[in-house]
């Protein structure tokens, strides 16, 4: 049965009560292979062993899947083992919420997305990739409402490294079209099916099309005419990600790029030398004094780029508060080297290992309002060093939007400076929500050449505070906000840390810290 490319299909016709069933790889991704996908579980459940061992094995499933032996369902199980095989499920679920969509999301078919987005009916989607992998992604950004894929066999909360036979085994070919009449029941089959090749024409079969037929356009046995479309292999350029249905503004994981097989490959080799790198790095860092920091950077690969005008020591008797936009742990550090002196920052939950390795002052807070802002007016005061760098987003956030502000530092000032902070890296991201942020700077030096923008903007105006021109704090912290994302472009957000961790971690961002007898919970 040949189907016509999705490139024919009229949207228009497809209304609120239309539904569409369609395979993932291949079709709603450009992508045909799900290799990166799975390399990226591989390296957030077991690190860098258990990405060998998947590079290991991957030519054993390309062989698999090859046109000689045609065997996509034994070159997923070898996938599926080498990914998960001992992991804990909760391990590969976090992974799936946390750092997958955002890669899924970068990688959308624009002719298949503009079909299935154009269907308001029931909409599900059919994949031989894990259902646990694909999941949160397909219904949190794409809208599905149903999802079907291979299931994992488990013990004890851990994978085994198989498919669950029980479950229906690998979902290809007439497993799919057997997945689709499960969900579907006594209900009707979906008015339009998507796939991108032979393994998807058992449950493209089945579709029908209800739109514009009436009963003299039935064919001979009583079925209703097919609607499926094939997405063609033409590469594509993806659909921007403001233009799916939800927009990722938060993920975590700690590789930057999508793991293809040579960019996996790179990444185990460079893993020893970067390490390497990254601890020379933080040495110099730790060692060297902060006017000499500048140079030591650039000559070690790392580029520190200023711009604005760097505001000179404060005069005696006055202090300065440097709001700063917050991406990574280090944006006090690059700030005091954009400077030339160490200026001390505010934390919430820096680990001992950052705190001990640090070359500038750090100011706990424990998000108590009122001792907070004591210890702030402290580090203000002449006696406490006059200066003091704040990030009042209060977690970091790698897309370009900015969380809200919170007003505490308008209060306490109206000596504020606004700092549009920017970091890039080609490999390793700096920051995490669910793993150990003791690794943040060594994962951020890890990478060959990486680079931080700091951008001084111009002190606030006495007529744009609360002392000086009886501004609300609140105003004052949105005035702040929008200066440094006009700075950056980025777009000006409500979102909070609770936001932010809640979605990645399932947790308000929040760890219990022992003082002494008793207990108190701060920022995580």
């Amino acid at each position: 049965m040949a189907f016509p490319s999705v490139e024919k299909c009229d949207a228009s016709r497809l209304g609120t009560h239309s539904s569409v069933a369609a395979d993932l790889d291949g079709t709603l991704l450009r992508s045909r292979s799900a290799f990166p996908y799975y390399a990226l579980v591989a390296f957030e459940t077991g690190g860098l062993p258990r990405l060998a061992f998947l590079l290991l094995l991957s030519p054993v499933a390309a062989a698999l899947s090859s046109r000689l032996l045609a065997s996509p369902a034994a070159a997923v199980r070898v996938l599926v083992f080498a990914v998960t095989a001992g992991a804990r499920v909760a391990d590969v679920e976090s992974a799936a919420r946390a750092v997958l969509p955002r890669f899924y999301a970068a990688d959308v078919h624009p002719a298949a997305w503009r079909v299935f987005a154009a269907c308001g009916g029931r909409r599900v989607v059919l994949t031989a990739t894990p259902r646990v992998m694909v999941e949160p992604f397909v219904r949190g950004v794409l809208g599905a409402d149903d999802v079907a894929g291979t299931e994992l066999a488990t013990w004890r909360g851990r994978a085994t490294g198989l498919v669950d036979a029980r479950r229906g085994g690998v979902l290809v070919g007439e497993r799919k079209a057997e997945a689709l009449r499960e969900m579907v029941g006594d209900g009707e089959m979906p008015d339009v099916g998507l796939g991108d090749g032979r393994s998807d024409y058992a449950f493209m079969g089945i579709c029908k099309l209800l739109l514009l037929c009436s009963e003299a356009t039935k064919v001979a046995n009583g079925r209703l005419p097919v609607e499926a479309y094939l997405v063609p292999r033409t590469p594509v350029d993806a659909v921007p990600l403001d233009k799916l249905r939800k927009r990722v503004i938060f993920h975590d994981g700690r590789l930057v790029q999508r793991p293809t097989p040579l960019v996996a490959l790179l990444t185990l080799l460079w893993f020893p030398v970067g390490l390497l790198l990254s601890l020379i790095r933080v040495a110099a860092g730790a060692l060297l004094p902060m006017p000499w920091l500048y140079v030591a950077f650039h000559a070690l690969g790392v580029r520190v780029i200023i711009r604005g005008s760097p505001p000179p020591p404060p005069r005696p008797g006055s202090g300065v508060l440097f709001a700063c936009c917050h991406r990574t742990l280090l944006d006090g550090i690059f700030l005091s080297v954009a400077l030339g002196r160490p200026v001390a920052a505010v934390t919430y939950s820096l680990s001992r290992l950052s705190e001990l390795l640090s070359p500038i002052p750090t100011v706990r807070l424990t998000r108590d309002r009122a001792a907070d802002a004591a210890t702030i007016r402290r580090v203000l005061s002449p006696e406490g060093g006059g200066e003091l760098a704040i990030c009042p987003e209060g977690t970091t956030c790698r897309e370009p939007f900015l969380l809200r502000f919170s007003a505490l530092f308008a209060e306490l000032t109206d000596d504020v400076v606004p700092v549009a902070m920017e970091c890039r890296a080609a490999m390793f991201h700096g920051t995490t929500a669910r793993g150990w942020k003791g690794l943040d700077p060594f994962y951020f030096f890890m990478n060959p050449s990486p680079a931080y923008t700091v951008t001084f903007l111009d002190k606030l105006p006495p007529e744009l505070t609360c002392g000086g021109g009886g501004r609300s704090s609140h105003e004052v912290a949105n005035r702040v906000q929008k200066l440094i994302a006009s700075t950056l472009s980025y777009q000006c957000t409500g979102f909070t840390r609770k936001d932010k961790y809640r979605e990645l971690a399932d947790n308000d961002g929040l760890v219990h810290v022992s003082t002494g007898d008793k207990k108190r919970r701060v920022a995580g």
